[in-house]
């Protein structure tokens, strides 16, 4: 356990931190199972699960929850399965 004031701040920082990060890569994984089952099942609303999904994922990137390059590798994912579906 640590002993300085400064210490046990940043313990509690960290650990509200790590609650939020949880909680928007938990959100991510959702949205995507969403938008890959939607495109497996041919559903016209994985269009807009996409655009739910991009969005999060820039938010994400924009808080530095996940690294940008991470974001845009899987935005890029997310465009192949929407280009997959159309044909």
């Amino acid at each position: 356990m640590a002993h300085m004031k400064s210490a046990i701040k940043r313990i509690r920082t960290s650990a509200q931190a790590n609650l939020r990060n949880r909680s928007r890569i938990s959100k991510l994984n959702t949205l995507e199972k969403k938008l890959r089952a939607a495109v497996a099942a041919n559903d016209a609303a994985a269009v807009e699960f996409a655009k739910d999904f991009v969005s999060a994922l820039d938010k994400a990137a924009k808080v530095g929850t996940i690294h940008a390059n991470r974001a845009a590798n899987k935005k890029s994912q997310a465009d192949k399965l929407i280009n997959s579906m159309a044909k």
